[in-house]
């Protein structure tokens, strides 16, 4: 049993100044004021030190993993180690459910990662599972990130499902010339980011994606009722038209990743859809493809969640940014990282938010300087799993 005193407790609707937090076997067992709870034998004390205590973070989008799994295109790294060794700098950033995002693409001209290999997506399938029976750190869920002209995968992804092996659905589609890519020119410097090809051979590239073949919307619509048959949320993925949000809407779709535009989000967030976007565009000032900005659709409240796409130190510096150089309120951005996210993938039953009979998935958070927020505590099914001492 732990007691967390001295802390301001970050809730859904507020934050609470002089109380302290109980924590018996997994769960919060009590919130109350401070000195209302009883300091028992074998209770241990946690002094957050005048430091924030919050949920922890969820992160449902993130393809970090693939950076540790082959962070160069020849070297594939051990799969055990890459997942253990990950958990560990996660925790470091406040992540305690992870869920991993693993491409299952037809292939990239461009950016080849072997890790996207399908033998070996369902190597880190399989291990995921297992790391729910073994010693871990943090909740490992799987993001099955599906690219819709990866037709060869059909009976794959439906299996990897049926076997309740996945945990969230999204539908990707990288063609040039609509979604991420509605501008060319973006597309070309990505190219030309990876590899030094010609003008000629980047149009070679463009028609050739533009002319492939993918899933019907029959496609779609039959993995989405399987999906929603094993209770699992389903993303469309760079939603650029309100014509193409509407149409994911229709066949269940409830979460829209990185809305192309402002006018797209809203019309998501109208169609009751939760809608996300990077956290590390939040940090860079805006997106990195010329598309929506994070800061000015959150302002707009058209933004529900931030994940980490692909840095996870942007999840706790971009609540602190919004906060403390955009002026909103701390409480309600840090739903964007916690509840928001637990209840668009159905785990809000259990974790998210401070609440007496939840997990105990708890992390305290301290400043350092004036704008540089740390994680000093993490607490995953009320376990203490890391203490950080900062020194002068």
């Amino acid at each position: 049993m732990y007691v967390i005193t001295n802390g301001r407790l970050i809730t859904e609707e507020t934050v609470l100044h002089g109380y302290d937090l109980l924590i018996e076997e997994d769960r919060i067992a009590k919130i109350a004021p401070r000195g209302e709870i009883k300091f028992l034998e074998g209770l241990e004390i946690i002094d957050a030190g005048g430091g924030y205590v919050s949920p922890g973070f969820i992160d449902i989008h993130s393809d970090y993993i693939e950076h540790m799994a082959a962070p160069r295109p020849t070297s594939l790294m051990n799969f055990d180690l890459s997942l253990r060794e990950s958990e560990k700098e996660l925790i470091t950033h406040g992540i305690t459910t992870m869920f991993h995002s693993l491409s299952l693409y037809k292939g990239s001209d461009y950016d080849y990662k072997p890790i996207r290999e399908p033998h070996n997506v369902r190597k880190f399938i399989d291990l995921i599972e297992r790391s729910h029976h073994t010693k871990h750190l943090v909740r490992h869920r799987f993001h099955a990130r599906f690219e819709i002209d990866n037709v060869e995968e059909i009976a794959n992804l439906k299996h990897y499902i049926t076997e309740n092996k996945v945990h969230l659905v999204s539908f990707m589609d990288h063609t040039p010339g609509q979604g991420q890519y509605r501008h060319l020119e973006v597309y070309r410097k990505t190219v030309r980011g990876y590899n030094s090809l010609s003008d000629t051979s980047i149009d070679v590239l463009i028609r050739n994606h533009q002319t492939k073949e993918k899933l019907s919307i029959e496609d779609i619509k039959e993995i989405a009722e399987l999906a929603h048959k094993h209770q699992i949320a389903v993303a469309s993925h760079d939603d650029d038209t309100i014509e193409k949000v509407e149409l994911v809407h229709s066949f269940g779709t409830s979460i829209s990743e990185f809305p192309i535009t402002l006018e797209v989000a809203k019309r998501a967030k109208e169609l009751g859809m939760f809608t996300i976007a990077g956290a590390p565009n939040v940090l860079l000032g805006g997106s990195h493809s010329g598309n929506l900005g994070a800061a000015e659709a959150i302002h707009e409240q058209a933004i529900d969640i931030l994940c980490s796409d692909y840095y996870p130190a942007a999840m706790l510096h971009s609540i602190f940014t919004l906060v403390d150089k955009n002026g909103l309120d701390l409480a309600d951005m840090m739903k964007l990282v916690t509840i928001n996210p637990a209840k668009a993938v159905k785990m809000d039953h259990d974790i998210g938010s401070l609440c007496e009979g939840k997990k105990a998935d708890l992390l305290i958070i301290e400043k350092i300087s004036d704008d540089f927020p740390v994680i000093t505590s993490v607490f995953v099914d009320g376990k203490l799993i890391q203490k950080t001492n900062y020194r002068i």
